[in-house]
């Protein structure tokens, strides 16, 4: 054992001593032999084998013993140098045999080679863990959280100040901030929004209190007045139970509950949409635990969210808001017609225990007390309610601040990772902890090229501004940089509410990812389990598959996948219990520590590590590691679906084999590809760099050319929104079994030919140059 890691370590020494040039030529046979020539050349100059020489030479016509030594001595040299050639290249044999396992071990990761710094995988993951610490992120948290800090505020420009000075000490390669202007909504200070009850003439009868810094940016402003229907999480589901049961919601106020997967902005567009006059939304006691004595809200705070569906600046749909720009009067068609408040527990059951009408289903049923769950819309006392949202546009400076490492092989390719830094309250979950994480994250990479670490790539940290408003700061970038963007950025990380507890973990992705976080997990111990990885520990929950979740709109990670086209992903440590405060003023640090038992840098630096993993092996390695044939199986799915309804289909005159046919033309052309990489010589750069530049156009390749980016801003056709989208057609392909009459065949046509089109468009791409497609189709009357 010994000896072997002995014998190792100096082969080791020989093979990095060596050019970059013999290290090409020691592949093949020959230039086996030129080594062994070379040391054979050496041993003769001063060695046993060069006296023997001489001893012959001035003997040559000597006795019998001389012939007898000759002999024994040439056998003697013979052996030795063989035993030696043979010990050398059977040791570097092994060494790269296990070089490989290791690297096989490690997913597939390549050592580097040109503008490397000898540094492997392995060695690398050691520094990175070595170089993590668990104090900077707990003293960031509490210095992010100390106060609330929204865009504008004299609080927020002086945290911004201070990360602009923090990255600039780390000495990275390029740091520098991007300023836009961008429309933000507030509160207006000089009269405030109200609830109150009114009798039939239209006479407040009773003042309802609600805390004037508790609102919904970019609500409708105005009044509404009117009964009120309950509508449970306010899901599509919902809605239609309501319309079933003929619960008329036009011309009332709905009250939803915080919650049931379904973000503020869409909770109050389906209520506009089925008529409703305004929105009020509150945290039920079933959702968000409101025991404070156990970590939970009091019945008097009210949870508070943006209502835009979408993100980025409502007023620049499409297009950035920097300020040289000169806007069109234009505004996205998310924001809300109807004005919407948020409300909290104790208000919510003022309202909804004096409603009449129709029994709520059991699921719908809260925790709300007194409350016996009707769904109205009448009150028993003939009151009705009456809402006045009175908020304010202003136009705000806002700073995204950005610090960057430089790539040495393919500088113009970036691995970015972003966490918003704004908060309306002191947010730190909400921006404490991602803030923390990205700067403990910048600070480790930094102190590891330091060290020698040589990133093929480039790696970029942001600090975002104006999340709170929809991901303004981190959308307006990419308005403004879309056009270069899917040609060099190839995955982005948000850190945004990374840590809001720390059992379980949810990782929101697109599926090119997925082999990269499958890779991560199995080497990250988890943070509540010491000696498990987070993939033993999720396998012995119920799967390790469960981590892996769709991308959400409100996430920090959508607009890059949804809008640009740029693999995202945003990960989070939660308890099987809700973190009640976030979107509170109660979202602070002594409070998230109670929730983690103390252990706040543990867990974010867990967390740190799993997002360094990932970083590591996109700076990393030759070929970057994406599942480029993700897409193939969420197609065949929805195949599967439409094959299920063919015969209906064509005896409308609607043929799915166009679908099939493009659904199979991007399996070949995608496991061809694949195929292509794996036979290939990775070590060559020109190779690397053709096949690198067509991965990272594969998520790009599903933004739909077909719809206007300023008119329908998420074109990607799987995780998008809109009618060219994947869900949208699969939603109106079930109309022909649950409701044909309002099946529309010429809607459905134009949907299919959008998705179909695009995906043919990917299966092109992928395909590589034009000569190489063969789209051929045999047609049928």
């Amino acid at each position: 054992m010994v000896i072997s890691f002995s014998l190792e370590a100096s082969l080791m020494s020989v093979h990095h001593s060596v050019s970059d040039d013999d290290e090409e030529e020691e592949v093949g046979g020959a230039q086996r032999a030129e080594l062994r020539l070379a040391i054979s050349e050496d041993e003769e100059e001063a060695g046993p084998f060069s006296d023997l020489t001489a001893l012959v030479m001035r003997y040559r016509h000597g006795d019998r013993r001389c012939c007898v030594l000759l002999c024994v001595g040439g056998v003697i040299v013979f052996t030795a140098a063989f035993l030696l050639a043979y010990g050398i290249f059977s040791g570097r044999y092994h060494c790269s045999q296990a070089e490989q396992g290791h690297e096989q071990q490690l997913g597939g990761a390549k050592a580097p080679s040109e503008g490397g710094a000898g540094l492997y995988l392995g060695e690398l993951r050691l520094m990175m863990r070595k170089l993590l610490q668990d104090e900077d992120i707990h003293n960031t948290v509490s210095r992010v959280s100390r106060a609330a800090h929204p865009p504008g505020s004299s609080e927020g420009t002086s945290l911004a100040s201070e990360i602009l000075q923090r990255f600039r000490e780390l000495q990275m390669d390029h740091t520098w901030t991007e300023s836009l202007y961008a429309t933000l909504q507030f509160p207006d200070r000089s009269q405030r929004s109200s609830l109150s009850l009114v009798d039939s003439a239209g006479r407040v009868s009773e003042e309802i209190p609600l805390n004037p810094s508790d609102y919904c940016p970019y609500s409708s402003t105005g009044n509404a007045t009117g009964g009120v229907v309950y509508a449970n999480y306010g899901r599509p589901e919902d809605f239609k139970w309501l319309k079933r049961e003929d619960v008329s919601v036009a011309g009332c106020v709905v009250v939803m509950r915080v919650g049931g997967g379904v973000s503020f902005a869409e909770k109050v567009w389906l209520a506009e949409k089925n008529g409703a006059s305004g929105a009020l939304i509150y945290p039920d006691p079933a959702d968000v635990p409101q025991d404070p004595r156990r970590l939970g809200l009091n019945t008097h705070t009210a949870v508070s969210e943006h209502v835009h569906l979408g993100s980025g600046d409502p007023f620049t749909p499409g297009f950035p808001s920097f300020n040289h720009t000169q806007f069109p009067p234009i505004q996205s068609s998310g924001l809300p017609l109807i004005p919407a408040l948020p409300i909290t527990a104790t208000v919510a059951s003022k309202l909804l225990s004096q409603l009449t009408g129709p029994s709520c289903p059991r699921p719908w049923q809260g925790r709300l007390p007194y409350v016996r769950c009707v769904v109205g819309p009448e009150f028993s006392n003939g009151r009705r309610v009456q809402m006045s949202v009175q908020n304010v546009m202003k136009p705000i400076l806002l700073n995204n601040i950005f610090s960057s490492l430089e790539g040495r092989v393919e500088p113009d390719q970036y691995i970015i990772l972003g966490a918003q830094r704004d908060c309306l309250g002191p947010g730190a979950v909400k921006s404490g902890v991602g803030t923390a994480i990205l700067l403990e994250l910048a600070r480790t990479f930094s102190a590891m090229v330091k060290k020698g670490f040589s990133p093929r790539r480039s790696l970029l940290f942001v600090s975002w501004d104006a999340g709170d408003f929809g991901n303004v700061g981190a959308t307006e970038w990419l308005e403004g940089y879309l056009s270069m963007l899917h040609l060099k950025a190839v995955a982005y990380f948000s850190l945004d509410q990374a840590v809001m507890g720390d059992e379980v973990l949810s990782a929101y992705t697109s599926p090119l990812l997925v082999d990269l976080l499958d890779a991560a997990i199995r080497q990250v111990e988890h943070p509540k389990h010491a000696g498990q990885s987070i993939y033993s520990q999720a396998e012995r929950d119920g799967g390790s598959w469960r981590i892996t979740k769709p991308l959400y709109l409100n996430s920090g990670a959508f607009s890059f996948t949804a809008f640009a086209g740029v693999p995202a992903m945003e990960l989070r440590f939660t308890e099987e219990r809700a973190y009640p405060f976030i979107n509170t003023p109660l979202d602070s640090v002594s409070r998230l520590q109670e929730v983690l038992g103390g252990r706040l840098g543990v867990t974010g630096r867990s967390l740190g590590e799993l997002v360094g993993e990932m970083v590591l092996r996109l700076a990393h390695d030759h070929i970057l590691p994406l599942r480029i044939t993700s897409y193939a199986q969420t197609v065949l799915q929805f195949s599967a679906q439409l094959n299920k309804h063919s015969a209906e289909l064509q005896s409308r005159g609607l043929s799915p084999q166009w679908v099939f046919s493009a659904r199979g033309d991007y399996s070949r052309a995608a496991e061809t590809l694949q195929r292509a990489i794996d036979y290939s010589d990775l070590h060559e750069p020109t190779i690397t760099r053709f096949y690198n530049t067509r991965i990272m156009k594969v998520e790009y390749y599903f933004l739909s050319q077909y719809v206007s980016a300023v008119e329908t801003p998420f074109r990607h056709v799987i995780h998008g929104r809109g009618n060219h989208t994947l869900s949208a057609l699969t939603e109106h392909l079930g109309l022909l079994t649950s409701d044909p009459g309002r099946f529309d065949e010429s809607s459905f046509r134009r949907q299919l030919a959008l998705f179909t089109w695009t995906l043919q468009g990917a299966a092109n791409a992928l395909n590589g140059d034009v000569w190489s497609i063969h789209n051929m189709h045999r047609f049928t009357h």
